[in-house]
């Protein structure tokens, strides 16, 4: 008689003998031991045909293999094949939560990026993107593949894991003096400012198009001043027939109007291009940032300024622009203060921070970026927080280098299963660490195989440093050396609580414990810097949409617990809690700290209600880097504009005071850079409902800083 097996999707097919067969000597294999697997199979197929009339679905027939190798007192072989078991469910429900997966994001893309938009370009994107993460963590050690599916720990961008790397500062300047090459010839060297405009902003597009992070002009006001004389003396050779016509004074007062007319195009058409043009496959425009601030001529503070002023200007109806992000570097000497020589730009930056919430200030007083500059290396950031300046395997400073790739911890699930002991919660710590690092070794050992030709551009082009003298067809091991690996941590106020009852902000003793966990971290990776002589660095993680996921599952897991799982997201890195009540030199005073610690990235937000005015940025800022040692700053207020007419409106208000229309566009400040309010994810959407003003509600209070 025929004898039938039930498959999982139901299809009826024949009994077939060797499957079993086959199974168990998979599982036997690697055990050294002496068995007749022939034999072992036909008790098993007995067994089946006496306990089952016609036909068995698979569950059955594996418990009975499990129980024929039990009776058989076959334990090491039964162990093993449960293991095996066990291990081809796990790849089963992957693959099922895949389907699931693709499913959901024909609907809508997700919200892990608030910089993903929902078109097809986006939704392919994110189909190929999910494939390539299950087929990561289906190549990976089980023993991380396990942490990063629980929860434990989080590798960053796990569909880029065995194809590119994360960030790059862009010396802009170089690039443009080499030339470079796109896929279909040669860029040469521009002679116009406009030229040189248009050709920074395919930089951004096409390093991005190669990476999956961002990328920053690191020098951007210098490295464009160049174009702004060719410019100059082009104008002028155009209208030197004027000079019979006019005065010395008045023919330069005419072509220098010219010249600004100009620039301000050129800096317009940056705005313009990078909220308008795309990268990635066409599913979001370039994450860019652009670094300013600190001009070594008039030329460059030229560049600056009129920047600012066009980027202030908005877009097209006076609509926020989204990128790039900007960051101006403060410096005493050179900026910071009413009798030094750009103090006009800071005031200018402040002001067109006070409207548009860019630029954020990087405070280049601090003694590790003082450090820096004063042997001649100008520190740069990127608006999502990347920094790296140290560098054991070549030279230092931002120039051609980012971060490689991060692993992150979740820090509040150690501090809830250390149960309030401080030395059990030391130990867990010691062996997370020691798990992100094998996860980047790993990763590392992945990308190390991948070739120059599988970074055309940036690798291709010689953007990175390593890149010099390489062919297409050699490792790009000498790049990943030249780069940082970062451990990053998320949730130190909900570990507070979890292990104190009691966050940084409510608690001195809680705070003291907080910079002894962050500078474990940070000891960590210097220790293991010197000891594999790559770079490693401290990371305080962004964790956009990963504030939810990991919280998520800690909930499910611990259940809920009051200050630290009760709510839908965990704090930003280091961050006092978004919805403690504090004052603005009390906040800049407990994270201040932490920024030194955290040598791969770092930010503090500063929350205030309604729209600043440029004055009240200053103060604050002043104030922050005259008192304290804290480097990156972004003032935080939240943004609504009216998308008919551009008229800017309170925080409450739901019809524009000019058009009455209800057409109204939120724009909040995410994890660095700017987002419309509705491409949030579900844990970022409830923080920015949380988020309360470190001004008190009361304007007065500025006059404490």
């Amino acid at each position: 008689m025929k004898y039938y097996v039930i498959k999982r999707d139901g299809r009826k097919v024949s009994f077939d003998l060797s499957k079993i067969h086959n199974a168990i000597m998979r599982s036997a294999k690697n055990l050294d031991l002496s068995v007749d697997i022939t034999s072992i199979s036909q008790a098993v197929e007995n067994r089946i045909r006496e306990t089952y009339k016609y036909e068995i679905n698979v569950e059955q027939i594996q418990d009975l293999i499990e129980d024929t190798l039990m009776d058989l007192k076959l334990i090491d072989i039964k162990n093993s094949y449960s293991n095996y078991r066990t291990e081809r469910t796990r790849v089963r429900e992957l693959k099922s939560e895949l389907m699931d997966t693709v499913h959901n994001i024909g609907v809508e893309t997700d919200r892990d990026n608030a910089n993903v938009g929902n078109n097809f370009s986006s939704k392919l994107l994110r189909i190929a993107s999910e494939t390539n993460k299950w087929h990561n963590l289906s190549k990976m050690p089980k023993h991380l593949a396990k942490m990063h599916e629980l929860g434990d720990l989080y590798f960053h961008d796990l569909d880029s894991y065995n194809l590119t790397l994360n960030c790059l500062h862009i010396d802009t300047g170089k690039v443009f003096e080499n030339g470079f090459n796109t896929g279909y010839g040669t860029i040469r060297q521009p002679k116009r400012i406009e030229s040189a405009a248009e050709l920074s902003c395919i930089l951004l597009q096409a390093s991005q198009n190669d990476m999956f992070g961002g990328q920053s002009h690191v020098n951007f006001d210098n490295d464009m001043a160049p174009y702004v004389v060719s410019t100059r003396e082009e104008i002028h050779t155009e209208y030197a027939p004027l000079k019979d016509a006019l005065s010395e004074d008045a023919f330069n007062a005419f072509t220098q109007d010219k010249l600004i007319t100009r620039v301000r195009q050129a800096m317009q058409g940056i705005v313009y291009n990078l909220n308008t043009m795309h990268s990635r496959a066409g599913s979001q425009v370039p994450f860019s940032s652009l670094n300013i601030g600190i001009p070594h001529s008039e030329d460059a503070a030229l560049v600056c300024r009129i920047f600012l002023e066009e980027y202030e200007k908005g877009l097209g109806k006076n609509e926020q622009p989204i990128f790039p992000n900007i960051i101006f570097r403060v410096k005493v000497g050179v900026n910071r203060d009413k009798k030094d020589p750009y103090y006009y730009l800071f005031q200018l930056a402040c002001k067109v921070a006070s409207t548009r919430m860019n630029p954020t200030f990087m405070n280049l007083d601090s003694d590790f970026n003082l450090h820096y500059y004063n042997k001649g290396i100008l520190p740069a950031t990127m608006g999502c927080r990347t920094y790296i300046c140290s560098n054991v395997n070549g030279p230092e400073g931002p120039n051609r280098r980012g971060n490689n790739a991060p692993t992150t911890i979740n820090l509040p699930r150690i501090g809830i299963e250390a149960r309030g002991d401080l030395d059990r919660f030391w130990e867990l710590l010691d062996e997370k660490l020691h798990a992100a690092k094998e996860s980047l070794l790993h990763r590392y050992g992945v990308l190390k195989n991948l070739k120059v030709k599988d970074l055309p551009f940036v690798v291709g082009e010689g953007l990175m440093l390593g890149s010099e003298g390489l062919e297409p067809n050699d490792t790009i091991d000498p790049i990943l050396k030249n780069g940082s690996w970062g451990i990053g941590y998320i949730g130190l106020a909900e570990t507070l609580v979890a292990l104190t009852g009691k966050h940084h902000g409510e608690s001195s003793e809680s705070r003291e414990l907080g910079y002894q966990i962050i500078q474990c971290i940070r000891d960590f990776t210097d220790k293991i810097t010197a000891d594999t002589q790559m770079n490693w660095s401290c990371y305080a993680t962004p964790a956009e949409g990963l504030s939810g996921k990991f919280i998520a599952q800690d909930r499910v897991k611990y259940g809920e617990i009051p200050g630290v799982t009760d709510k839908e997201y965990y704090t930003n890195s280091f961050h006092v809690p978004v919805g403690f009540s504090i004052s603005i030199p009390d906040k800049i005073q407990i994270e201040a700290p932490f920024h030194k610690m955290c040598n791969a990235g770092h930010i503090s937000y500063i929350e205030v209600d309604g729209y600043p005015t440029g004055e009240t940025i200053e103060k604050i800022l002043t104030y922050a880097y005259s008192h304290s040692n804290i480097s990156y700053i972004g003032i935080n207020f939240h943004l609504r504009y009216c998308k008919d007419c551009g008229t800017y409106i309170n925080e409450h208000s739901m019809t524009c005071p000019h058009c009455n229309s209800t057409n109204i566009q939120g724009v909040s400040r995410v994890t660095g850079y700017l987002s419309l309010d509705e491409r949030f994810g579900v844990g970022k959407s409830a923080e920015r409902r949380d988020r309360l003003s470190h001004d008190g509600s009361n304007k007065n209070t500025y006059t404490s800083l």
